[in-house]
């Protein structure tokens, strides 16, 4: 289990200033959002991408992976009726593994709730195949950049598509790729009706990341969620990925989330494993 962290809880510090703050705190890990470096990924130039790797590997920091991947732009949608935009977010999908597997990353989280709820005339089925059919033309690229697509069940306050882990297990099967996976996050999970480690423990073959958080849009620790039965689940399924610090509340300071939800998380995992 190695911890990380969504960095654009620090989108206004320099990416020199993220990485020193993020290592010196304790994190191994970065998960970048693709909307704090450029508008759209096509824009982020191969130079800068590998300035940012090698910033973060003198910090001894590793860009795991992508998430949000789809956030604040226009013209991309997983599961429209229309095909012309489904083939733009499948080309975009496929940019930004290009650009993930140039950071050296190896997965990517697709949660972006907007660009994929279901339109209205569409039925539950017409959308999952629509976005099965927008995967499946990105499963060369995945494949050949060896980076995994992490499909994130989001709650129904987030969106219409994908809400539960089954959901999410079921896309993948229509996809049918070993580079598409299942992502679970805690804040997510909340809003099932099975306990989290339950739903550890039944997906642990097909859950390629983790995010943690809690109800209220903060980290690890600094909610109401005991964190003690799900790192105990997460080691009892042989989960061995990167455990992702993923916030929406910034109020009490980029610093002070990321390093007591760290310090926490470590205090947990310790006594999880005595």
């Amino acid at each position: 289990m190695r911890f990380g962290i969504c960095q654009e809880l620090f989108e206004n510090w320099s990416w020199e200033a993220q990485c020193q703050k993020i290592a010196e705190i304790g994190y191994t890990g970065i998960e970048l959002a693709p909307f704090t470096v450029a508008p759209l990924v096509t824009q982020f130039s191969s130079a800068e991408r590998v300035r940012y790797r090698q910033v973060a590997a003198e910090q001894g920091l590793e860009i795991f992976g992508l998430h949000w991947l789809l956030a604040k732009t226009t013209g991309f949608h997983l599961t429209t009726a229309d095909p012309s935009v489904r083939r733009a977010t499948a080309g975009y999908l496929s940019e930004l593994a290009n650009c993930c597997a140039d950071l050296g990353g190896t997965l990517m989280v697709l949660g972006s709730p907007k660009q994929r709820d279901i339109e209205p005339g569409l039925t539950r089925e017409e959308a999952m195949e629509n976005a099965a059919s927008v995967l499946r033309q990105i499963v060369p690229v995945l494949e050949g950049r060896q980076v995994r697509l992490c499909l994130e069940p989001l709650t129904t306050k987030e969106t219409n598509f994908l809400n539960t882990c089954a959901e999410g297990v079921e896309l993948a099967d229509r996809v049918g790729s070993e580079f598409v996976v299942l992502h679970q996050d805690v804040k997510a999970m909340l809003g099932e009706t099975t306990p989290i480690p339950e739903l550890i423990a039944k997906f642990a073959e097909r859950t390629g990341h983790f995010h943690v958080n809690d109800s209220n849009l903060l980290g690890p620790g600094m909610g109401e969620t005991k964190y003690e039965p799900i790192f105990a689940a997460l080691l009892a399924s042989g989960y061995a990925g990167w455990v992702s610090v993923e916030v929406f509340e910034y109020g009490p300071g980029a610093e002070f989330i990321a390093r007591t939800s760290l310090e926490y998380m470590q205090e947990v995992l310790a006594r999880v494993k005595t």
